[in-house]
Protein backbone atom coordinates (compact mmCIF):
# COMPACT_ATOMS: atom_id res chain seq x y z
CA UNK A 1 0.00 0.00 0.00
CA UNK A 2 1.14 3.37 -0.73
CA UNK A 3 2.35 5.59 1.91
CA UNK A 4 0.72 8.53 0.52
CA UNK A 5 -2.88 9.29 0.59
CA UNK A 6 -3.73 10.00 -2.81
CA UNK A 7 -1.45 10.24 -6.33
CA UNK A 8 -1.69 12.75 -9.02
CA UNK A 9 -0.64 12.16 -12.41
CA UNK A 10 0.22 15.72 -14.63
CA UNK A 11 0.87 16.00 -18.18
CA UNK A 12 2.15 18.74 -18.89
CA UNK A 13 2.50 21.07 -22.25
CA UNK A 14 3.79 24.31 -23.03
CA UNK A 15 0.69 26.24 -21.93
CA UNK A 16 -1.57 23.96 -19.29
CA UNK A 17 -1.02 20.73 -17.49
CA UNK A 18 -3.57 18.20 -17.11
CA UNK A 19 -3.94 16.59 -13.85
CA UNK A 20 -5.67 13.19 -12.94
CA UNK A 21 -5.95 10.67 -9.42
CA UNK A 22 -7.66 7.73 -8.77
CA UNK A 23 -10.66 9.22 -7.35
CA UNK A 24 -11.84 10.53 -10.91
CA UNK A 25 -10.77 14.06 -10.31
CA UNK A 26 -9.58 15.85 -13.42
CA UNK A 27 -8.71 19.43 -13.61
CA UNK A 28 -6.66 21.83 -16.30
CA UNK A 29 -4.40 24.60 -15.13
CA UNK A 30 -2.27 27.15 -16.84
CA UNK A 31 1.29 26.65 -16.84
CA UNK A 32 2.32 29.67 -14.94
CA UNK A 33 3.10 30.42 -11.11
CA UNK A 34 -0.59 31.00 -10.87
CA UNK A 35 -1.37 27.89 -12.26
CA UNK A 36 0.75 25.94 -9.99
CA UNK A 37 -0.63 27.99 -6.61
CA UNK A 38 -4.19 27.17 -7.58
CA UNK A 39 -3.46 23.59 -7.65
CA UNK A 40 -1.45 23.21 -5.22
CA UNK A 41 -4.55 24.52 -2.92
CA UNK A 42 -6.40 21.72 -4.13
CA UNK A 43 -3.48 19.10 -3.12
CA UNK A 44 -3.38 17.10 0.76
CA UNK A 45 -0.08 17.49 2.20
CA UNK A 46 0.45 13.74 2.31
CA UNK A 47 -0.23 12.81 -1.60
CA UNK A 48 2.35 12.56 -4.49
CA UNK A 49 2.18 14.09 -7.69
CA UNK A 50 3.86 12.46 -10.50
CA UNK A 51 4.97 14.03 -14.01
CA UNK A 52 6.94 12.91 -17.17
CA UNK A 53 10.24 14.72 -17.93
CA UNK A 54 9.52 16.65 -21.11
CA UNK A 55 12.17 18.85 -21.32
CA UNK A 56 11.62 22.64 -20.26
CA UNK A 57 7.79 22.54 -19.09
CA UNK A 58 8.24 20.08 -16.36
CA UNK A 59 10.77 21.25 -14.70
CA UNK A 60 8.72 24.92 -13.27
CA UNK A 61 5.59 23.14 -11.71
CA UNK A 62 8.07 20.26 -10.15
CA UNK A 63 10.39 22.75 -8.68
CA UNK A 64 7.95 24.84 -7.06
CA UNK A 65 5.91 22.26 -5.94
CA UNK A 66 9.33 20.77 -4.32
CA UNK A 67 10.05 24.05 -2.26
CA UNK A 68 6.93 23.99 -1.41
CA UNK A 69 7.04 20.90 0.74
CA UNK A 70 4.69 18.86 -1.77
CA UNK A 71 5.91 15.37 -2.35
CA UNK A 72 6.45 15.36 -6.21
CA UNK A 73 7.97 12.58 -8.44
CA UNK A 74 9.36 13.01 -12.11
CA UNK A 75 9.32 9.76 -13.75
CA UNK A 76 10.96 8.83 -17.32
CA UNK A 77 8.26 9.43 -20.01
CA UNK A 78 9.43 6.50 -22.21
CA UNK A 79 8.67 3.88 -19.05
CA UNK A 80 5.01 5.59 -18.57
CA UNK A 81 4.86 5.25 -22.70
CA UNK A 82 6.23 1.44 -22.89
CA UNK A 83 3.04 1.20 -20.11
CA UNK A 84 0.17 2.79 -21.82
CA UNK A 85 1.47 0.64 -24.75
CA UNK A 86 1.37 -2.70 -22.58
CA UNK A 87 -2.43 -1.14 -21.69
CA UNK A 88 -3.65 -1.67 -25.41
CA UNK A 89 -5.20 2.29 -24.96
CA UNK A 90 -6.87 3.29 -27.61
CA UNK A 91 -7.74 6.87 -26.43
CA UNK A 92 -4.92 9.64 -26.43
CA UNK A 93 -6.38 12.85 -24.52
CA UNK A 94 -4.05 15.17 -22.20
CA UNK A 95 -6.88 13.63 -19.40
CA UNK A 96 -6.11 10.20 -20.50
CA UNK A 97 -2.35 10.36 -20.37
CA UNK A 98 -2.26 12.39 -16.74
CA UNK A 99 -4.57 9.45 -15.45
CA UNK A 100 -1.56 6.92 -17.53
CA UNK A 101 0.53 8.81 -15.63
CA UNK A 102 -1.16 8.62 -12.30
CA UNK A 103 -1.97 4.28 -13.07
CA UNK A 104 1.53 3.79 -13.47
CA UNK A 105 2.65 5.43 -10.34
CA UNK A 106 -0.12 3.33 -8.43
CA UNK A 107 1.89 -0.18 -9.91
CA UNK A 108 5.89 0.62 -10.34
CA UNK A 109 8.07 2.67 -7.57
CA UNK A 110 8.71 6.05 -8.47
CA UNK A 111 11.78 7.85 -7.46
CA UNK A 112 11.09 11.57 -5.09
CA UNK A 113 12.07 14.30 -6.60
CA UNK A 114 15.13 16.17 -4.84
CA UNK A 115 15.03 19.62 -6.45
CA UNK A 116 18.21 20.96 -8.44
CA UNK A 117 20.23 23.65 -7.35
CA UNK A 118 21.04 26.39 -9.73
CA UNK A 119 24.31 24.78 -10.96
CA UNK A 120 22.46 21.64 -11.92
CA UNK A 121 19.41 23.96 -13.48
CA UNK A 122 22.12 25.94 -16.14
CA UNK A 123 23.92 22.73 -16.47
CA UNK A 124 20.86 21.23 -18.02
CA UNK A 125 20.33 24.68 -19.82
CA UNK A 126 23.69 24.53 -21.19
CA UNK A 127 23.19 21.12 -22.88
CA UNK A 128 19.93 21.83 -24.54
CA UNK A 129 21.53 25.03 -25.99
CA UNK A 130 24.63 23.34 -26.86
CA UNK A 131 22.12 20.61 -29.17
CA UNK A 132 20.85 23.37 -31.11
CA UNK A 133 24.16 24.21 -32.15
CA UNK A 134 24.15 21.73 -34.85
CA UNK A 135 24.00 24.81 -37.07
CA UNK A 136 27.83 24.39 -37.03
CA UNK A 137 27.40 20.83 -38.73
CA UNK A 138 25.40 22.38 -41.75
CA UNK A 139 27.34 24.87 -42.22
CA UNK A 140 30.59 22.88 -42.32
CA UNK A 141 28.50 20.50 -45.08
CA UNK A 142 27.42 23.66 -47.30
CA UNK A 143 31.15 24.84 -47.15
CA UNK A 144 31.95 21.61 -48.26
CA UNK A 145 29.54 21.85 -51.12
CA UNK A 146 31.05 25.20 -52.01
CA UNK A 147 34.31 23.37 -52.39
CA UNK A 148 33.22 21.04 -54.45
CA UNK A 149 31.89 23.63 -56.83
CA UNK A 150 35.10 25.61 -56.98
CA UNK A 151 33.59 28.15 -54.77
CA UNK A 152 32.24 30.38 -57.40
CA UNK A 153 30.89 32.76 -55.10
CA UNK A 154 33.61 33.76 -52.55
CA UNK A 155 31.59 36.37 -50.62
CA UNK A 156 29.02 32.90 -50.12
CA UNK A 157 32.34 31.33 -48.93
CA UNK A 158 34.09 33.98 -46.72
CA UNK A 159 30.19 34.57 -45.40
CA UNK A 160 30.32 31.13 -44.51
CA UNK A 161 33.28 30.61 -42.70
CA UNK A 162 32.90 33.52 -40.64
CA UNK A 163 29.78 31.71 -39.65
CA UNK A 164 31.64 28.96 -39.06
CA UNK A 165 34.09 30.70 -36.82
CA UNK A 166 31.42 32.24 -34.45
CA UNK A 167 29.81 29.19 -34.01
CA UNK A 168 33.26 27.02 -33.01
CA UNK A 169 33.74 30.28 -30.50
CA UNK A 170 30.02 30.04 -28.68
CA UNK A 171 29.97 25.82 -28.80
CA UNK A 172 33.46 25.91 -27.03
CA UNK A 173 32.79 28.33 -24.36
CA UNK A 174 29.53 26.80 -23.71
CA UNK A 175 31.59 23.94 -23.34
CA UNK A 176 33.92 25.24 -20.67
CA UNK A 177 31.26 26.79 -18.68
CA UNK A 178 29.41 23.25 -18.87
CA UNK A 179 32.55 21.56 -17.33
CA UNK A 180 33.25 24.31 -15.16
CA UNK A 181 29.68 23.94 -13.30
CA UNK A 182 30.48 20.33 -13.41
CA UNK A 183 33.63 20.04 -11.65
CA UNK A 184 32.41 22.60 -8.93
CA UNK A 185 29.59 20.30 -7.74
CA UNK A 186 31.26 16.28 -8.92
CA UNK A 187 35.30 16.77 -9.34
CA UNK A 188 36.20 13.75 -7.80
CA UNK A 189 33.41 11.66 -9.65
CA UNK A 190 34.61 13.66 -12.96
CA UNK A 191 38.21 12.50 -11.91
CA UNK A 192 36.98 8.88 -11.56
CA UNK A 193 35.36 8.86 -14.73
CA UNK A 194 37.86 10.31 -17.05
CA UNK A 195 40.28 7.45 -15.61
CA UNK A 196 38.50 4.81 -17.60
CA UNK A 197 40.30 4.63 -20.66
CA UNK A 198 38.53 5.86 -23.85
CA UNK A 199 36.14 7.99 -21.83
CA UNK A 200 37.01 12.03 -22.64
CA UNK A 201 36.28 15.31 -21.09
CA UNK A 202 32.67 15.70 -22.99
CA UNK A 203 31.43 12.39 -22.24
CA UNK A 204 31.99 12.07 -18.16
CA UNK A 205 30.29 15.59 -18.00
CA UNK A 206 27.27 14.82 -19.89
CA UNK A 207 27.01 11.01 -18.06
CA UNK A 208 27.26 13.29 -14.99
CA UNK A 209 24.40 16.18 -15.59
CA UNK A 210 21.63 13.84 -17.35
CA UNK A 211 22.23 10.96 -14.54
CA UNK A 212 22.19 13.93 -12.08
CA UNK A 213 25.86 12.48 -10.18
CA UNK A 214 24.50 8.95 -11.09
CA UNK A 215 21.68 9.36 -8.52
CA UNK A 216 18.52 8.59 -10.98
CA UNK A 217 19.31 5.44 -11.59
CA UNK A 218 19.80 2.28 -9.71
CA UNK A 219 21.65 -0.26 -12.09
CA UNK A 220 24.11 -0.10 -15.08
CA UNK A 221 21.17 -1.36 -17.23
CA UNK A 222 19.08 1.34 -16.52
CA UNK A 223 21.83 3.50 -17.16
CA UNK A 224 21.87 1.64 -20.46
CA UNK A 225 18.21 1.61 -21.67
CA UNK A 226 18.75 5.39 -20.55
CA UNK A 227 21.01 5.67 -23.55
CA UNK A 228 19.33 4.04 -26.12
CA UNK A 229 21.89 1.10 -26.49
CA UNK A 230 20.15 -1.75 -25.39
CA UNK A 231 19.32 -4.51 -27.90
CA UNK A 232 16.20 -5.58 -29.25
CA UNK A 233 15.32 -8.60 -30.53
CA UNK A 234 13.23 -9.46 -33.61
CA UNK A 235 11.36 -13.20 -33.86
CA UNK A 236 8.57 -14.91 -33.86
CA UNK A 237 7.81 -18.57 -34.02
CA UNK A 238 10.26 -20.18 -36.71
CA UNK A 239 9.70 -17.73 -39.79
CA UNK A 240 11.11 -14.20 -38.54
CA UNK A 241 14.44 -13.87 -37.45
CA UNK A 242 15.06 -10.34 -38.07
CA UNK A 243 18.65 -8.90 -37.21
CA UNK A 244 19.03 -7.28 -33.25
CA UNK A 245 19.13 -3.84 -33.59
CA UNK A 246 19.68 -1.27 -30.47
CA UNK A 247 16.59 0.44 -29.76
CA UNK A 248 17.57 3.96 -30.06
CA UNK A 249 14.96 4.89 -27.85
CA UNK A 250 17.36 7.07 -24.76
CA UNK A 251 19.56 9.99 -25.14
CA UNK A 252 20.92 10.80 -28.94
CA UNK A 253 23.86 12.83 -27.75
CA UNK A 254 25.07 10.43 -24.99
CA UNK A 255 24.58 7.42 -27.54
CA UNK A 256 26.73 9.83 -29.88
CA UNK A 257 29.11 10.25 -28.25
CA UNK A 258 29.71 6.99 -26.52
CA UNK A 259 29.93 5.66 -29.92
CA UNK A 260 33.13 7.82 -30.47
CA UNK A 261 34.27 6.26 -27.36
CA UNK A 262 34.29 2.91 -28.02
CA UNK A 263 36.71 3.10 -30.82
CA UNK A 264 39.09 4.45 -28.35
CA UNK A 265 38.23 2.05 -25.29
CA UNK A 266 38.16 -0.69 -27.98
CA UNK A 267 42.08 -0.35 -28.37
CA UNK A 268 43.27 1.28 -24.70
CA UNK A 269 40.80 -0.05 -21.93
CA UNK A 270 41.53 -3.77 -21.82
CA UNK A 271 38.08 -5.42 -20.65
CA UNK A 272 36.60 -3.37 -23.80
CA UNK A 273 39.06 -4.42 -26.27
CA UNK A 274 38.44 -8.17 -24.75
CA UNK A 275 34.69 -8.06 -25.26
CA UNK A 276 35.64 -6.18 -28.69
CA UNK A 277 38.22 -9.24 -29.99
CA UNK A 278 35.54 -11.91 -28.72
CA UNK A 279 32.75 -10.87 -30.78
CA UNK A 280 35.06 -10.07 -33.87
CA UNK A 281 36.28 -13.12 -33.63
CA UNK A 282 32.98 -14.97 -33.79
CA UNK A 283 32.38 -13.20 -37.36
CA UNK A 284 30.25 -10.71 -35.89
CA UNK A 285 30.05 -7.08 -37.56
CA UNK A 286 32.75 -4.71 -35.96
CA UNK A 287 29.33 -2.05 -35.05
CA UNK A 288 27.32 -4.66 -33.04
CA UNK A 289 31.14 -5.11 -30.96
CA UNK A 290 31.51 -1.29 -30.70
CA UNK A 291 27.98 -1.42 -29.48
CA UNK A 292 28.80 -3.87 -26.85
CA UNK A 293 31.69 -1.63 -26.13
CA UNK A 294 29.54 1.05 -25.06
CA UNK A 295 27.73 -0.66 -22.67
CA UNK A 296 30.76 -2.21 -21.20
CA UNK A 297 31.98 1.31 -20.85
CA UNK A 298 28.52 2.54 -19.17
CA UNK A 299 28.63 -0.23 -16.62
CA UNK A 300 32.33 0.37 -16.11
CA UNK A 301 31.00 4.01 -15.13
CA UNK A 302 28.50 3.38 -13.28
CA UNK A 303 30.28 0.82 -11.08
CA UNK A 304 32.96 4.25 -10.87
CA UNK A 305 30.55 6.34 -9.88
CA UNK A 306 28.96 4.12 -6.99
CA UNK A 307 31.96 3.20 -5.63
CA UNK A 308 33.84 6.72 -5.52
CA UNK A 309 36.75 4.90 -6.89
CA UNK A 310 39.39 5.17 -10.00
CA UNK A 311 39.45 2.98 -12.95
CA UNK A 312 41.55 0.04 -11.75
CA UNK A 313 42.36 -2.26 -14.47
CA UNK A 314 43.36 -5.00 -12.49
CA UNK A 315 40.06 -5.30 -10.73
CA UNK A 316 38.87 -8.30 -12.13
CA UNK A 317 42.24 -10.28 -11.58
CA UNK A 318 42.04 -8.95 -7.83
CA UNK A 319 38.75 -10.90 -7.56
CA UNK A 320 40.09 -14.05 -8.04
Amino acid sequence: MSKYSETYGVDISKDVFDVANTTGFYRQYPNTVAGFKKFIKELEKSAIVVMEATGYYHYCLAQFLFESGQPVSVVNPLSVKRFIQMRLSKVKTDKSDAKAICDYALINPVPLYTGKDQNQAESLQLLRYRAVLKQRTQLKNKIHGEQALGIPSKAVFRSLNRSKKILDKEIKSLETRLLSLVKAEHQQQLTNLKSIPGLGDKTAALLIVLTDGFTKFETASQLCSFAGTTPTIRQSGSSVRGKSRISKMGNQKLRNLLFLCAFSASKYNTACRKIYERIIAKGKSKKLALIAVINKLIKQAFAIAKSGLPYDPNYATKLN
